[in-house]
């Protein structure tokens, strides 16, 4: 894996002038490159030679309802235009597309066989999108060192979609040192069964799998909350067993208030409500973490006006 402790240069590209039309994506020191095509513009790739070579590409749809995962399918093309053009006349689902090649025209059917399938059992693992593949990709058996140069092909693909906003192959909970001991793990155990866990991402509030929400809810539940709640039931994200309500899966919320309400079954202030377990609510834990950003901010500043002997 790429050293990703120092910053990367990121080239953007409108090939329409337009923020919602195509673009193309590239990153330092790296031999790849990414096209974001809208599915209204694939029509307009057909000059593009360097699209009619092996690529490696995703089909991203939008969610069905606010509770639904977004869609997503992973393919390989030896003519990724080609393929588009066929993916417009028979899969409905899908409104952008990104397509990965080689600028040196490295990638193989080998290699593209290989990335297919690496990138589809990370988005299995990721669990966000709605894989719409019908098989489980086929991996081809590629050199030792062929699989090191497409595992780091591999990163910066990672690196450009989620730049891009698409956040497919991102774990809600990324593995760290931290988190081994759920030191930042936040609770809530409250009225009528109440007994969740979770914790503070980048996107929104994830509650874990096996927390408890509330039996019932309160009279003056806001109906959006009201709503969400019932959806995540009628989807299944929520079940009952034996008369406990249960995430059976992590769920991304919005915010913790979202997510405390929830859980709770009435009005949250998740700021208050999700605490650690030593019984620090988040605004708390927040602003220590403001303060203490300050403190080394502030100890830096003093040593760089220190005087030099």
């Amino acid at each position: 894996m790429f050293n990703s402790k120092y910053g990367k240069t990121i080239k953007l590209f409108l090939m329409d002038a337009d923020p919602d039309g195509r673009m193309i994506c590239e990153l330092s020191n790296w031999t790849g490159k990414a096209y974001r095509i809208p599915r209204g513009k694939v029509k307009d790739c057909a000059d593009r030679d360097e699209l009619k070579s092996t690529a490696v590409y995703l089909l991203f749809g939008k969610a069905e309802s606010s509770t639904a995962k977004p869609k997503v399918y992973i393919g390989e093309a030896e003519n990724a235009y080609s393929r588009l053009v066929q993916h417009v006349s028979e899969k409905e689902y899908w409104n952008e597309s990104v397509v990965f090649i080689s600028k040196d025209e490295n990638l193989n059917k080998a290699h593209i066989k290989y990335l297919e399938s690496r990138l589809f059992e990370l988005a299995v693992s990721a669990s966000r999108y709605e894989i719409q593949n019908g098989n489980t990709p086929t991996r081809s058996s590629i050199s030792e060192a062929d699989q090191a140069e497409m595992e780091e092909f591999i990163e910066y693909v990672k690196m450009l979609i989620n730049t891009m906003g698409f956040k497919v192959f991102e774990p809600f909970i990324k593995e760290s040192p931290v988190d081994s001991d759920k030191s930042e793990y936040l609770y809530i155990k409250a009225a009528r069964g109440a007994n969740g866990h979770g914790k503070r991402v980048a996107d929104g509030f994830v509650v874990f799998k096996g927390s408890e929400i509330a039996i019932d809810t309160v009279p003056s539940f806001p109906k959006g909350f009201n709503t969400l709640r019932d959806e995540l039931i009628e989807s299944e994200t929520i079940k009952n067993i034996d008369g406990k309500f249960i995430f059976i899966s992590d769920y991304l919320f919005s915010s913790p208030s979202a997510a405390a309400a929830v859980v709770m079954g009435r009005s949250a202030n998740g700021l208050i409500e999700w605490k650690d377990t030593k019984g620090k609510d988040l605004k708390s834990i927040e602003e220590q973490e403001i303060q203490k950003a300050n403190k080394a901010l502030n100890m830096d500043a003093a040593k760089n006006a220190a005087p030099v002997n």
